[in-house]
């Protein structure tokens, strides 16, 4: 029998681990776990290994974990909950013979390859240029920002930590929202608006903005107030949007993604509906000059249920990634 290979996709949230067969992409035996759940990543993976039935000398020997933070040296420190670990520490409690370690949006972009049609719905028509890089993009618990570019061999993977770049406003509103957020935070870079906790926060600035008493408590209780007609929430829902189209179109002007757009996380896809409601793809392609190059871009929304675990299984046999 083959041994199979040990695949993860760990955000600031979540814990997603799944089983790949050496040669394949598909994901086996998937399973999400909190990650507030466990004190670190070893006892998160033992767990799952224990729970799927591979311990001992039926263990994976390989395996690759994308973590929602900056991958550098030996120590990972996660952005947004409390896992830290050392790389090489981890690896020798594990048993494994080979591990690699990556960024949850590297993984993301690595899994775009091998989606399906059906796993992406379309919201700005365009014709991709082959040859050309793709920027993978979408809010979660934090924003996500990553590339991939076709090379010769392999996909190439373009890391970046660009949700956290600052935030720009194009527009009077966006303004006193940043003088709502700069007396909150200080600095205040796009991921503090685009993500979960951002929309729960947009939707409060402007309920202090409009002196009203706020009546959502949680990012979903916003989402579901604006589905019912609460006009604050409704505006908050379509500006998130507004916003994310405008940070989407910066970053494919600086990655230079004539490849297409592919918006990922866990928050798009429960969006579908608005998006064309929203103002979007007006503030994606809204960009002087360069319009024409940011309206010429296909934009997909990826639906696929776990692209990061497809992401992990490519870079586990990708030479471009270490």
């Amino acid at each position: 029998m083959t041994r199979q290979a040990l695949v993860g996709d760990i955000g600031g949230t979540n814990a997603r681990f799944a089983l790949v067969t050496p040669g394949e992409f598909a994901p086996q035996e998937v399973m999400t776990l909190p990650c507030a759940d466990y004190p670190g990543m070893v006892e998160a993976v033992r767990d799952y290994l224990s729970r799927v039935g591979l311990v001992g000398d039926e263990a994976p020997r390989e395996a690759c974990l994308a973590f929602a933070c900056p991958i550098g040296d030996d120590r990972v420190t996660m952005t947004n909950n409390h896992w830290s670990f050392s790389r090489r520490e981890a690896q020798a409690v594990l048993g494994f013979e080979r591990l690699k370690v990556i960024n949850d949006f590297t993984a993301q972009a690595l899994g775009v390859p091998h989606l399906q049609p059906d796993e992406l719905v379309e919201v700005q028509p365009g014709r991709p240029r082959e040859h050309a890089a793709c920027l993978v993009i979408g809010p979660g618990t934090g924003l996500g920002v990553a590339g991939i570019f076709p090379g010769r061999r392999a996909w190439v993977p373009l890391p970046s930590e660009g949700g956290h770049v600052t935030f720009a406003p194009t527009d009077e509103r966006e303004q006193n929202l940043l003088r709502h957020f700069r007396h909150r935070y200080g600095r205040v870079s796009v991921e503090r608006i685009l993500c979960g906790q951002g929309l729960l926060d947009l939707y409060l600035a402007h309920c202090s903005l409009k002196g009203a008493n706020p009546t959502c408590q949680t990012p979903a209780e916003v989402t579901t107030a604006a589905a019912g007609g609460d006009a604050i929430a409704r505006d908050t829902l379509l500006r998130f949007l507004k916003i994310l189209g405008d940070v989407c179109g910066d970053a494919t002007l600086t990655m230079g993604a004539r490849g297409g757009v592919y918006l990922c996380g866990g928050i798009l896809p429960r969006l579908l509906d608005w998006l064309p409601q929203s103002r979007f793809c007006e503030a994606f392609a809204a960009k002087g000059r360069m319009s024409g190059y940011t309206r010429s871009i296909p934009v997909r929304v990826v639906t696929a249920p776990w692209p990061g675990l497809l992401g992990a299984a490519e870079a586990l046999r990708n030479e471009e990634v270490e």
